[in-house]
């Protein structure tokens, strides 16, 4: 972690037109895989979003995960080509606007903030879940708190905010780890298990998981191993970003997989039924596999992890508005407001404007938040993988740049995967987020169009050219 640590300029230059303010570059690999690994949050995921799966595609769940996972290897050789071309803070947006066009990186960027707006909330809505040895608290406001307090982390130097997330992401991997042991050792049937496609019905009685129903969970499991993309919202302050950004993004996706899914494999060999499955209380069952001292340990690990991540996403989140302000997306006094940096060299404006709503997004709907959050992510996957398509034309052909294998191949069919996952997706998730690009697109036709050479320039530092 020596790297997290190495002196840095402090100064950052005043923007010109010329040369737009950068952030600083104060992390090495090291650092930056602390960083996206806690964006995963890998051990918060496991017990806030994969109970929901378990409910819906019981002993199927692993096969989801693993399945989406595989997927995740084409995404991330996509963010990995992109981003070391790109190396921006803005970083779906500012692959796919030079990629694939401005309104493309416009649209990508309303469904990137979509995503790094509702996440955030919806992990930290189940601190309360795991806070419940020591206290009981309401979840919306347990989750309110802790984007608060992330909020307020989030201020703070980047350096130091990789410790802190550094130490975190120690504890909530010993509990995975506890939780993968523990299930191993009780378990209750064979590893073929994991395909067998059963989840209880509302009796608690089995029923079949059908195909349909992997598909559409996963939208979800895409969800599940997410963060690895803050890597590339982070390289405008790794050090090196034409080699680190990659390393980073593909160092992570591999890890998380595993801390992810070998406990949901252990899980579902381990629950005593079916029916205890598809309940999803993995604290309960820890609790039954060991002792009630165990099962509080686990449960304040995973507290930890959830507020441990919401650090994380409000770190990655504020430097989306920083990008975007700096591309001048917004009306000027925004612009100018997101894009101040304070003595940290953070963005304490775009900061407090993606902590605060985060806070009150505890108080909506839990099921609706998962479902526009998993359609957002497939259409930015998407978008994403039509910029990697494009992204060896004109003058990027001999751009420096780490350049995946398989290509074209692997984007192309990752779009007809991607795009077959979004039509088994709910209406309602639909129609909500299509509502939303909708409005963005107007947004787009009536002010940025217009002002096509004052609003959206989309930038690139000049240090991250080189």
């Amino acid at each position: 972690m020596t790297d997290t640590l190495r002196p840095v300029d402090t100064a950052v230059p005043e923007a010109t037109d010329s040369n737009p303010k950068a952030l600083k570059r104060s992390i090495g690999i090291v650092g930056g895989t602390l960083l996206t690994l806690s964006c995963v949050t890998p051990a918060s995921t496991l017990f806030v979003v994969v109970p929901d799966l378990f409910g819906t595609l019981g002993t199927a769940t692993a096969l989801t995960i693993a399945i989406g996972s595989l997927l995740c290897i084409a995404v991330a050789f996509c963010y990995s080509e992109l981003g070391t071309l790109i190396p921006s803070a803005g970083g779906e947006y500012a692959m796919v606007s030079t990629m694939a066009g401005r309104l493309a990186g416009w649209l990508v960027f309303v469904l990137s903030l979509l995503v790094v707006m509702i996440v955030p909330p919806v992990i930290a809505m189940g601190t309360a879940d795991y806070l419940a040895p020591v206290v009981h608290l309401d979840p919306s406001i347990a989750g309110a708190g802790v984007m608060l307090l992330a909020t307020l982390a989030g201020l703070l130097d980047l350096r130091a905010n990789a410790w802190i997330t550094g130490v975190f992401l120690v504890l909530e991997v010993i509990a995975a780890a506890v939780v993968a042991v523990l299930g191993f050792a009780h378990s209750e049937r064979g590893v073929d298990s994991l395909v067998s496609m059963q989840v209880a019905d509302a009796h608690g009685h089995p029923d079949t998981v059908t195909a349909m129903l992997v598909v559409s969970g996963l939208a979800i499991a895409l969800f599940v191993t997410q963060g690895f993309s803050t890597a590339v919202y982070l390289s405008e302050e790794l050090e090196h970003p034409r080699r680190n950004v990659a390393r980073t993004v593909l160092a992570t996706l591999a890890i998380s997989t595993v801390i992810i899914l070998v406990p949901v494999a252990a899980i579902t060999m381990g629950a005593s039924n079916i029916s205890e499955l598809s309940g999803g209380d993995i604290s309960s069952m820890v609790t039954a596999w060991s002792n009630s001292a165990v099962g509080t340990f686990v449960s304040l690990c995973v507290a930890l992890a959830i507020i441990n991540a919401g650090i994380v996403m409000v770190i990655q989140n504020s430097r989306v508005l920083f990008a975007s302000a700096r591309d001048k997306a917004w009306p000027t006094p925004v612009n100018t407001a997101f894009a101040r940096l304070g003595r940290f060299g953070s963005p304490w404006v775009a900061t407090l404007a993606v902590g605060v709503p985060g806070a009150l997004l505890c108080f909506v709907n839990l099921d609706t938040l998962y479902g526009v959050t998993g359609v957002s992510v497939t259409g930015m996957y998407l978008l994403v993988a039509v910029a990697a398509l494009l992204s060896r034309r004109g003058s990027h052909k001999h751009t420096p740049a780490w350049r995946m294998p398989l290509w074209p191949a692997m984007p192309v069919l990752l779009i007809a995967v991607l795009a077959y996952i979004l039509t088994q997706q709910e209406t309602t998730y639909l129609l909500w987020t299509g509502g939303i690009t909708a409005a963005a697109t107007l947004y787009w036709a009536l002010y940025l169009r217009p002002r096509k050479d004052t609003r959206w320039l989309v930038s690139i530092p000049e240090d991250a050219r080189a």
